[in-house]
């Protein structure tokens, strides 16, 4: 047995959605300075690093993190890996990606996860991300929570459709996953975001096991 962790690791130097709120993880007790403790704040949005979105991030439906089954976010996962040409992710490259039937919770192993491999911190706006028809394939195919390997499901500028989609189906997206180590087949995946309560999403650690 192996343990992949594939949450990215918060810190300033992690890069945010462009207009999203400054991470900041600052200490603001500390031992070095004559305090007995070390403490440290962090602010940030609830959508930075590895995430998962809940549908009241686009829908305003009162489906909130908290709310989110966590049978769906524990359990048998297969990770992808599509073609390194594959620029965006539609219903022919999923169906060319000989993804096991009966799969309910998918990762897609892209060339974004070389931009993890190589410390890439500045953010990508060519990220490959999922087109419409590819979420309407996921929901088809009875996929229950899908996992992709940057910062957002939908492609930069045109977030909305494959967002809707997905959410509105019940679909969990766990956004921001690291699988620079990790090949193409089965593991047992564990996500579990914090319980935020009210929130459209929260910050997650996420492992894989195989």
């Amino acid at each position: 047995m192996k343990i992949y962790d594939i949450s990215l690791p918060i810190s300033p130097a992690l890069p945010i959605w462009p207009g999203d709120s400054p991470l900041v993880l600052e200490r603001v007790e500390s031992m070095d300075d004559g305090a007995h403790v070390n403490v440290s704040r962090l602010s940030c949005s609830v959508h930075t690093g590895t995430h998962v979105d809940a549908p009241h991030h686009f829908l305003n439906d009162g489906r909130t993190v908290e709310s989110l089954p966590l049978e769906a976010l524990i359990g048998p996962a297969w990770v992808a890996a599509l073609p390194p040409g594959a620029d965006l992710v539609t219903a022919s490259v999923l169906e060319a990606a000989s993804i096991p039937g009966g799969t309910t919770r998918l990762l897609l192993k892209t060339r974004n996860s070389e931009i993890w491999r190589r410390g890439e911190m500045r953010f990508q706006e060519d990220f490959v991300a999922v087109s419409p028809d590819g979420a309407e394939w996921l929901v088809a195919h009875g996929i229950r929570l899908i996992g992709v390997d940057y910062l957002s499901v939908a492609p930069f500028q045109d977030s909305d459709p494959t967002h809707h989609i997905l959410l509105k189906a019940g679909v969990i997206i766990l956004e921001g996953v690291d699988l620079s180590a990790v090949e193409a087949g089965t593991y047992d995946l564990y996500c579990l975001p914090l319980k935020l309560a009210g929130s459209d999403g929260a910050p997650a650690r996420a492992i894989l096991v195989g």
